[in-house]
């Protein structure tokens, strides 16, 4: 009969981290401290802030007054930070989470409805990151105006980008995990559909509202998580779950009441940090490798280029002008109220 461990049995070679003991690779070598990634300075984030606790590196949306909503800086921070937790030895997981009201809202309405894809207002487009590049706000901005020819590869440049940011966490080594509270939604899906595993509150609300117009969800990874009777289901509708909902269908391993949320998520990340990090990387590899035969790269290919496409019809010129003069939660409301959802957590 196999033994088995207690917790006397913490010194158990098969438990040691990559920098414990003597033997380690890493002994007598120092805590990272240089950021190989796209900030000289590690710790200047815009849109997330960073930390590792123990074996776990916790990477939290840090824009709450606006519902963590995606920015021209939140695919890079987030591959930055996701890139950073990977490089770490100590970190054997990584979980991404939203501080305030929720997980994230989509794109940020002011500056990819109201304002047409352009600079973010306050900051100066002659000095943007981006200036002069394909991610130029003002070259996007161009890009979507209606009396103009739209340049769909030009779009695809821009888009695939932001998902090339999110998909850091499918393609991490080490796994990561999605914590979701209050709203996942539209682009705030792109993001979670990449973790390894979603753990949610049961009243989270859930989908991808935009593909009733102006949005197909360009990370393409629905199908991929939930089989194509219920991706379709939610899609063909816009419709949206609530956690509880997504813990049914299998789009989340597990779903709580909000007050039990943390600790449930830390009961998760405690039991897959105890792996040896070897062990989990393995494991990710070999069962990523069904997603990939599955074609996930060639989902978001097709499915970036649709978005591209849902923002350039007559339908969605309509919507995005309506957003412009009467501003984007109005145009939002117009969309869904006749679905008799607006506001509301999950279809009946």
């Amino acid at each position: 009969m196999e033994n088995t461990t207690t917790d006397t049995d913490a010194s158990a070679a098969w438990r040691a981290g990559w920098t414990d003991g003597d033997d380690s690779l890493f002994a007598a070598r120092p805590t990272p401290t240089h950021d190989h990634c796209h900030d000289n300075d590690r710790n200047r984030y815009r849109t997330l802030t960073y930390e590792v606790t123990g074996r776990i590196a916790r990477i939290i949306f840090n824009r709450p007054e606006q519902g963590n909503s995606i920015t021209w800086d939140t695919p890079t921070e987030l591959a930055g930070a996701v890139e950073r937790a990977d490089l770490d030895p100590r970190v054997h997981v990584i979980v991404v989470s939203g501080r305030g009201k929720g997980f994230c809202g989509g794109y940020d309405l002011s500056t990819f409805g109201e304002n047409g894809f352009g600079p973010e207002r306050g900051v100066d487009p002659d000095t943007h990151p981006a200036a002069g590049t394909v991610l130029d706000p003002v070259v996007q901005a161009r890009n979507h105006t209606p009396d103009t020819t739209w340049d769909p590869m030009l779009d695809y440049a821009m888009m695939s980008r932001f998902n090339r940011g999110f998909a850091s966490l499918l393609h991490a080594n080490k796994p990561t995990v999605a914590k979701l509270h209050g709203f996942a939604v539209a682009g705030g899906t792109d993001i979670a559909l990449y973790a390894d595993q979603i753990i949610c509150a049961d009243d989270t609300k859930i989908g991808y509202p935009p593909t009733r117009v102006w949005g197909i969800p360009a990370a393409g990874m629905w199908a991929h998580r939930l089989g194509d009777q219920r991706a379709k289901r939610l899609l063909l509708t816009g419709d949206c779950l609530s956690g509880a909902q997504a813990a049914d269908w299998g789009l989340a391993v597990e779903s709580v009441p909000t007050a039990e949320l943390d600790q449930r998520t830390e009961d998760l990340l405690e039991r897959i940090a105890a792996m040896p990090i070897n062990q989990l990387m393995m494991v990710k590899l070999a069962l990523n490798s069904s997603l990939v035969t599955q074609g996930v790269a060639n989902s978001t290919m097709i499915s970036t280029v649709f978005d591209g496409i849902s923002r350039h019809t007559r339908e969605g010129y309509a919507f995005q002008q309506h957003a412009t003069t009467a501003g984007f939660r109005d145009a939002v409301r117009e969309r869904d109220e006749p679905f008799g959802d607006y506001k509301r957590t999950q279809f009946q």
